[in-house]
This record gives structure tokens, C-alpha cells and sequence, in this order.
């Protein structure tokens, strides 16, 4: 790439800069930072973003639902059977803490299309927060209700007693690395996505006259990283919804 007679590259836009986290309130408690970043504005806008859809589209209750409804309706129904075609009847007292993580999850990755806005998921700590929180609570649940016997998680039934050596060991890290899986699949998707949109706009301003056809690339960029914003809030939960089959059913 070339570089500008100042020494900075030349390229007209800086595709990382839309993920630097910023203080917008800061607050410092001895060595510890509590600042309100533009992070913590875009979950909070999201929350509110979510509190507001579906408290308009569920005002009227309409026997024949408009748009809104409709889409309030599709989504809960979606999460509904996703909860009870992957975990269970026994699943459906934790309907609502996996619908709200799958309308935050969406909402936060729809908001963070919208230009000069802050894409929180695209962040791995706030990731891997949200997905270390389940597999503790997963994790948590599964010997609540079993005990000791949640151990056989580890050792597939009806496996040789001396596979264990093999067996085990595998099933261990397979179950520890699942946090980890859970947040880089979705923080890497938003962060691709939203730097292949800054490059093609930067070669947009650069090209000029001749910037049809990245901005044609852009188009379609923009179209996919809408469908891949609403597909990994859906893996992610769906996910979810596995990871806690497993800790109620042990299998």
C-alpha cells in the first residue's frame, strides 16, 4: 500500500479505527477503569432498542398482527421451538434468558450496520464474557441436577473402560474449549465482515469516477453482512440451547 507524504498510509479510510473503544463518561476507581465507553452506549442502546420493539408491536394485540407483530411473533416463536426442538420440555423455563440473549445478540449486530455506530459484538472480551457466563450457568445447572453423575459427560456410555485414558482427556478439553469457540466464531464473523465494508468504501473514494464496481462488491457485502449479523445470533443461540441439552440430559 503506498504511503502519503506524511508517513501515514494513503489509504483514505482506517478500517480498524470503527473498533477502538472510547471513553464517553470516564470513571476510574483507584487502578481500576469503570469508564462508560461507546461500547457500553451501543448495549444500552440496544437494550432500549429491544424494550421498545417489543413493547409497540405487542401494544395492539391485533387478531391480524401487522408488520411489527408479525416480526415480534417470528421471533419468539423461532427461539420457542428452537428451545423446545434442542433442549426439551424441561427447556422452557429458560425461554427467557434465551430469547432476551437472542434479541440482544441480534439487535447488536443490526444496530452496528448502521454508519458511525459501535458493533459490540466484534469485540472478543464482550464475546467471551457473554459466553464464558453460559457455560458457567450450563455447567452450574448440569451438576445441580446431577451431581457426581454429571462427570459421565466426559466418558461417552457403553464406551471400554480403558478408553477412558483416551476418551476422557478429549471430552474435557472439547467441553473447556466451548466458551472459547462460542465467542471467537461470533466476534470474528462481525469484525470480518465490518472490515471488508471499510476497505471496499476506502477503494470507493480512492477509484473515484471508476468505483462502480467496488461499490457494487459494497452492495452486496452490505446484503451478506445483514444476513450474517441475524445467522450468528441465531448459531450463537442455538448453541446456547445445546451446550444446555447436554447439561439436563447428559447426552
Amino acid at each position: 500500500m503506498a504511503e502519503a507524504p506524511n508517513g501515514e498510509s494513503g489509504f483514505p479510510v482506517d478500517p480498524m479505527h470503527q473498533f477502538e473503544v472510547q471513553a464517553i463518561v470516564p470513571i476510574h476507581v483507584g487502578d481500576l477503569n469503570l469508564s462508560f465507553t461507546n461500547a457500553s452506549l451501543w448495549m444500552v442502546i440496544s437494550a432500549v432498542a429491544i424494550l421498545l420493539f417489543l413493547g409497540l408491536s405487542m401494544r395492539g394485540r391485533a387478531l391480524v398482527p401487522g408488520r411489527m407483530q408479525s416480526m415480534a411473533e417470528l421471533c419468539y416463536e423461532m427461539i420457542a421451538n428452537m428451545v423446545r426442538d434442542n433442549v426439551g420440555q424441561e427447556g422452557r423455563k429458560y425461554f427467557p434468558f434465551i430469547f432476551s440473549l437472542f434479541m440482544f445478540l441480534l439487535f447488536g449486530n443490526l444496530l452496528g450496520m448502521i454508519p458511525g455506530s459501535f458493533t459490540f459484538t466484534s469485540h472478543i472480551i464482550v464475546t467471551f464474557a457473554m459466553a464464558i457466563v453460559i457455560f458457567l450457568a450450563v455447567t452450574l445447572i448440569g451438576i445441580m441436577r446431577h451431581g457426581t453423575k454429571f462427570l459421565s459427560l466426559f466418558f461417552p456410555h457403553g464406551a471400554p473402560l480403558w478408553t477412558a485414558v483416551i476418551l476422557v482427556p478429549i471430552e474435557l478439553i472439547s467441553y473447556l474449549s466451548r466458551p472459547i469457540s462460542l465467542s471467537v466464531r461470533l466476534f470474528a464473523n462481525m469484525m470480518a465482515g465490518h472490515i471488508l465494508l471499510k476497505v471496499f468504501t476506502g477503494f470507493i473514494l480512492l477509484t473515484g469516477v471508476l468505483g462502480v464496481i467496488p461499490l457494487a462488491v459494497l452492495i452486496g457485502i452490505t446484503a451478506l453482512e445483514f444476513l450474517v449479523a441475524v445467522l450468528q445470533a441465531y448459531i450463537f443461540t442455538i448453541l446456547t440451547c445445546v451446550y444446555l441439552h447436554d447439561a439436563i440430559h447428559l447426552h
